[in-house]
């Protein structure tokens, strides 16, 4: 650690934290996919971006604050959520025994249509959600809290307690996890199956929508951004385990942690390395990831 001081050194704990907490809104929808419905959604990251969209225009053509536009991104992604589970999943479903398989082609299908969707509305350029408190930020000692993460993560913090809760604490949540557990059992019980996947693709998509404006409030966005954050998503519910709320916030925690010590200690170009590394080497001795739902 030569070179770097103790304040430095806090100061990539801390920004870790609150990145990884971010990340961890951004990933919760994906687990629940996975694992519920046994869908790898390759179109989560590029719908989260959306979502951001959606938050920067509201900023800039109405002035919302960003955290205000959230009561559009949520119930609009929502709806998304159940078209395409209606319209692109379950049309998939009837026709092949093999659905992960299937909705890693349709997934990654809709994720180009709507990335060029995005490029030809939004073109190419960067945009950045520019609020009263970017730039700004709370001082503890020596360490610098910048507003725009700390209100990023508090948003993750409620948003992803919120879920837990839901899962854990309300019929249709109870539902969603006995699915997850053993459909053919869940359907003997009178479960819904409809009604619960349409719920469970709903409910992934607003929190997608949450975490896009999350990322937004935090990094300049364009259409191809979210090739970016999938890597982390994957990387989250591998390491979390599928299905697991505990596990992506852990999870989440502990990527965020990863960079942001990385960053501070060897170059950009190899914290990728030092990352997946580490990931590799905790799944041989945990193969399915740190908590099970």
């Amino acid at each position: 650690m030569e070179g770097l001081s103790l304040n430095q050194f806090i100061q990539s704990i801390v920004s870790g934290l609150l990145l990884g907490g971010t990340f961890a809104v951004l990933a919760v929808g994906f687990s629940l996919i996975l694992g519920i419905a046994r869908v790898v959604n390759l179109a989560h990251p590029v719908l989260a971006l959306v979502g951001a969209y959606i938050t920067y225009w509201l900023l800039e053509l109405y002035g919302w604050n960003p955290l205000f536009s959230l009561v559009l991104v949520i119930p609009a992604l929502f709806l998304l959520g159940i078209i395409i589970e209606r319209t692109v999943i379950r049309t998939a479903a009837k026709r092949t025994r093999d659905l992960t398989a299937a909705s890693l082609v349709l997934t990654f299908g809709v994720t180009i249509v709507v990335e060029n969707l995005l490029l030809s509305i939004c073109k190419a350029t960067p945009r950045l959600v520019s609020t009263s408190y970017s730039g700004k930020s709370i001082f503890l000692g020596g360490i610098a809290l910048p507003m725009n993460f700390l209100v990023s993560f508090a948003v993750a913090v409620v948003t992803v307690t919120a879920v837990y809760f839901f899962l854990h604490h309300t019929f249709l949540g109870k539902a969603a996890r006995a699915v997850w557990q053993d459909r053919d059992g869940a359907v003997l019980m009178g479960i819904n199956i409809s009604r619960v996947m349409a719920f469970t693709y709903g409910l992934s998509f607003a929190t997608a929508g949450i975490g896009g404006t999350c990322m937004s409030l935090m990094y300049s966005i364009e259409p191809s951004t979210h090739w970016a954050w999938i890597t982390f998503v994957f990387a989250i519910v591998i390491v979390g385990g599928v299905g697991s709320i505990m596990g992506t916030a852990v999870a989440s925690l502990l990527i965020g942690l990863i960079i942001g010590v990385s960053s501070a200690l060897i170059p950009l170009t190899w914290i990728n390395l030092i990352l997946f590394g580490i990931i590799i080497a905790l799944l041989l001795v945990r193969p399915t990831g740190l908590f099970r739902q």
